[in-house]
């Protein structure tokens, strides 16, 4: 299928090129005639990643920057870090970026991959390389909210993009952009697992900090159900998670079978275990 998909794009990029305007090819200068803009038209028919894998220093999110899991926070480090044996501890790395995520207003700066390294005993490169791996990671600031919508194809033929759009212009922000008051980031996930309830998208809530983190599923959506999902998080209020019209996961048009009690047999009882006084 990537292959398929790889080797469309390509068809349709050397149709795109070979199409241009003779005239505009002679006549552009070759340090005005771009790539980028070869492709355009095909570019502006498809989503894009919001996501940055190249790091840059800048005033709050540079090395030489001081950074430590709170206090309260160090119960749960301790925790992870009892999971494993102290050989393989670097196991860890991944629920630690976690944690320093949900402590850190929803963003991992690379003083804190700094830190985790050298709690793990290994070198930072181990923990960058886990961190621009997995797009669950953000390196770059947050909103308190951070609504992020499925793309994959049962979403986007439910009508996610229409879902995206929408949000996008009700916040009055681009993609992968935070809203003026800091409340929203837009950005797009691939596959969340409940495409059966497609379209979703979920939203990972940081005004509470790592003791209040919650990362809840919205599915079934309207347009109008996802505008009215932000502007309810925005009030403080708390809006149904899961499906917005169905109480399980079923198939478009209701639950075709297991309607009935079914016969058997059934799970046996297992006897209580006896304990000595």
């Amino acid at each position: 299928m990537a292959l398929r998909r790889a080797f469309s794009q390509c068809t349709q990029l050397v149709r795109t090129i070979s199409s241009a305007p003779a005239a505009r090819l002679a006549t552009a200068e070759p340090a005005t005639f771009s790539f980028r803009q070869m492709i355009a038209p095909v570019a502006q028919t498809r989503a894009y990643s919001d996501v940055i894998n190249q790091h840059r220093d800048t005033p709050d999110n540079n090395p030489s920057l001081k950074w430590e899991f709170k206090a309260e926070n160090m119960p749960k480090v301790n925790e992870i870090l009892s999971q494993y044996p102290t050989n393989y501890k670097q196991s860890a790395v991944i629920p630690l970026l976690d944690l320093a995520q949900q402590q850190n207003d929803g963003w991992v700066p690379i003083s804190a991959m700094n830190k985790i390294a050298e709690m793990l005993e290994i070198a930072p490169m181990r923990v960058y390389e886990v961190s621009t791996f997995y797009t669950m990671f953000n390196r770059q600031k947050v909103g308190k909210y951070h609504v992020l919508v499925c793309g994959t194809t049962p979403c986007m033929i439910r009508g996610s993009r229409e879902i995206e759009e929408a949000l996008l212009n009700h916040l009055g922000i681009e993609k992968g952009e935070t809203t003026k008051d800091g409340y929203f980031t837009v950005g797009e996930m691939e596959c969340m697992g409940c495409c059966v309830n497609a379209p979703m998208i979920v939203v990972a809530d940081y005004t509470k900090g790592a003791q209040g983190y919650t990362y809840n599923y919205y599915e079934d959506l309207e347009v109008a159900d996802a505008i009215r999902i932000v502007d309810m998080l925005k009030k403080g209020e708390t809006p149904k998670v899961g499906s917005q019209t169905r109480d399980k996961a079923e198939p478009h048009g209701g639950q075709l079978t297991l309607l009935d009690p079914p016969p058997g047999p059934y799970c046996r009882e297992l006897p209580k275990v006896e304990t000595s006084a």
